[in-house]
């Protein structure tokens, strides 16, 4: 923090709904809270506790530091650190998200797996009036990969930038299926720290399209008739011994091991329970519809990318590697750290009883 010039550190974490809550400390602080933590009231955040149990404290995760480079004061910068919750017993408070899905990837470990996950995000970006209020406006399908020639190639760039100073490694940016629909990807990592850069990359994208005056909605289906915004979840097993990918059989069709087929047997099971995790909202429903790229029908495929599950190509050479299963229907408005949770739930399931 002393070579980075910090004098403020914002300390965030995750209510329920998957909404970044945050304050902020002095840099002077920081030492305190990264050994004792620091208080605040639960019975303000949503799903946390009653007024009679309010006292709990974050303790921030140092490898979660980053620098916000667009947040400017005059006595320095202003950093980042992603914080687990606390009970005033000083035990992991139960409800915190985050701590939920560690809970579930110790699961998986005790199995010998380590849970990796990688994101499609897609949002909009929406331009504003005079007055603030947003313009929620698309001249429809038809622009995918369509070359970024608009002042929007400036909002991106700028979103680059700060997620690169955060330690998130982008690997593409596109344009979607919809005008003014955007997709930018990132690198694949454990659950936990993929989870920790869904938050953070909506918290970026926000915060820099309201600096260029414009809006980013994640909604799934923000206007009818449109395609609109998944989270699509690429997923695969390590093992714990080595980091292999647990997923891999090369003598089969699929490249797909039989530990493999049992997680996504678990997935196509259980999708109907986890549901209203992972689509969490009214909206979420009105993307699930015929019509659009978005599963309706509980299936797999190869391919179809209609389909609930599907399993994408990989290179020949890198199919040791990349061999994995993508769920298409969760959508943006979910809390990462959940729906994560119920996925991989779902698929130790399937590896637990051998479904078919």
């Amino acid at each position: 923090m002393k070579e980075d010039r910090v004098s403020q550190v914002m300390l965030q974490f995750s209510d329920l709904h998957g909404l970044s809550k945050s304050f902020t400390i002095p840099v002077s602080k920081v030492k305190d809270a990264l050994q004792s933590g620091v208080w605040f009231d639960g019975s303000s955040i949503v799903g946390f506790t009653r007024i009679a149990e309010s006292d709990m404290y974050l303790k921030p995760d140092a490898a979660t530091y980053g620098v916000l480079p667009w947040v400017v004061n005059g006595q320095g910068k202003t950093a980042r650190m992603i914080c687990d919750v606390y009970t005033s017993l000083g035990e992991p408070f139960s409800g915190d998200p985050r701590f939920v899905l560690k809970q579930a990837m110790e699961k998986a470990r005790a199995l010998g797996y380590i849970y990796k996950t990688g994101v499609e995000l897609e949002f909009f970006l929406f331009d504003m009036d005079d007055d603030g209020r947003i313009i929620p406006e698309s001249r429809g399908n038809g622009y995918y990969f369509n070359a970024d020639i608009s002042p929007v190639v400036e909002v991106k760039n700028a979103i680059f930038n700060a997620l690169g100073m955060l330690g998130i490694d982008v690997e593409m940016s596109h344009s979607e299926v919809a005008e003014n629909q955007h997709e930018i990807d990132f690198k694949y990592a454990d659950a936990i720290t993929t989870a920790d850069n869904a938050m953070t990359f909506k918290f970026v994208v926000k915060s820099i399209a309201e600096q260029y005056g414009m809006h980013a909605s994640f909604m799934p289906k923000p206007i009818a008739g449109v395609n609109g915004s998944g989270m699509h979840t690429h997923q695969s097993l390590a093992s714990v011994k080595n980091d292999a990918n647990a997923f891999y059989d090369a003598s089969d069709p699929y490249n797909l091991s039989p530990i493999a087929k049992h997680f996504i047997a678990g997935l196509l099971k259980h999708s109907r329970e986890i549901a209203a995790i992972f689509a969490p909202t009214v909206n979420s429903y009105k993307r699930l519809t015929p019509g659009y790229e978005a599963p309706v029908y509980v299936c797999w495929a190869e391919r179809n990318r209609s389909a609930l599950v599907r399993i994408p190509r990989t290179f020949k050479d890198k199919s040791h590697l990349a061999t994995r299963c993508e769920l298409r229907c969760p959508d943006p408005s979910s809390n990462p750290y959940l729906a994560f949770s119920a996925i991989l739930t779902a698929g130790l399931a399937g590896i637990k009883w051998k479904y078919p």
